[in-house]
């Protein structure tokens, strides 16, 4: 909790660690330490799990818990880390968050209740009561309507830093890039803003972004890094051009259904013992299969880089 007092500096690049499984479909735990621990020595800013890369859905609130105590051990007093521990049930997002809090978390990251499509009175009631019940854990808002069919207006984000001191930002999962930019104009420039979209990471810190969580940091921690690292360091030429060689693995993590194409290329490069994803996702088929290689081959630099050559057969 090195972090928790000072949430400006939960900035940069924030792995959202998938969750491996074994073949047998049980939560593999020395296969997420070492993934979370590779990503943080490869760079990362900060460490998350339990958002939509980590299956949540599919997990019991024990096995949620059981991850997030493995990567609070791996993050430790050398980055953030920030769990995802919202559920479509109050009572269970509570628990997970008490249970963040006492793994010493910095930071948790609430989604918005999936699939009962609250108002946004909703949605401000429901946050209110998770940070109420968490007055000294900062709390970030997990906006992501893809996956939820509710969306969090700017309006509403303002009305929440209006209302709870300690939410203090926001994971903005939308391809609606005005969006970004009228949730930091109302709730001003020192309320954190994260993309949640791979291709929108770099033009957000232009706007003032905090950085980005994204699931990209299960292929490319390093490469995600030295992009934050190089627009902080005053050369937006060099981040630009880390920017778009990521782009055929961005493309890879949404052939099919995130994270089955990552778990599966990880598995190739042998960062995992095993590809499952629990149901109702699955493996990608032989045609996915073709298309994840192709992608890899278009950033055979990268892959280098990352030292994943082993998933494009290099040596």
């Amino acid at each position: 909790m090195r972090f928790r007092s000072d949430p400006s500096a939960l900035r940069g690049s924030l792995a959202a660690v998938l969750t491996p499984f074994t073949d047998g479909g049980e939560l593999d735990v020395a296969g997420l330490t070492e993934l979370a621990r590779w990503q943080r020595d490869a760079g990362a800013d900060g460490l998350s799990i339990g958002g939509s890369t980590g299956e949540p859905s599919s997990q019991s609130a024990e096995e949620r818990i059981t991850a997030m105590r493995a990567v609070a051990e791996v993050a430790g007093d050398q980055v953030p880390f920030v769990p995802a521990t919202g559920s479509t049930k109050l009572e269970e997002t509570l628990a997970l968050t008490a249970a963040a809090r006492d793994l010493g978390a910095d930071a948790a990251l609430v989604i918005t209740p999936y699939y009962a499509k609250p108002t946004q009175e909703g949605l401000i009631e429901w946050y209110a009561t998770v940070a109420g019940e968490f007055p000294d854990l900062p709390i970030v808002v997990y906006n992501v309507p893809t996956r939820t069919a509710v969306d969090i207006t700017p309006e509403t984000a303002l009305e929440l830093r209006r209302r709870c001191d300690n939410i203090v930002g926001i994971k903005e999962t939308t391809k609606d890039f005005e969006h970004f930019s009228r949730v930091l104009h109302r709730c001003g420039r020192d309320f954190l803003v994260w993309s949640g979209i791979e291709l929108l990471a770099l033009p957000l810190l232009a706007l003032g972004g905090a950085g980005f969580i994204s699931a990209l940091s299960n292929l490319a921690p390093r490469s995600l890094a030295d992009m934050y690292r190089h627009w902080q360091n005053g050369d937006p030429e060099e981040a630009a051009r880390v920017h778009y060689r990521l782009h055929p693995l961005v493309d890879l993590l949404f052939v099919e259904t995130n994270p089955a194409p990552a778990k599966w290329a990880l598995q190739r490069a042998g960062r995992l013992a095993s590809a499952k994803v629990r149901p109702p996702l699955v493996s990608p088929g032989p045609a996915a299969q073709q298309r994840i290689l192709k992608l890899l081959d278009e950033a055979k630099d990268v892959v280098e880089h990352e030292r994943l050559t082993a998933a494009v057969g290099l040596h």
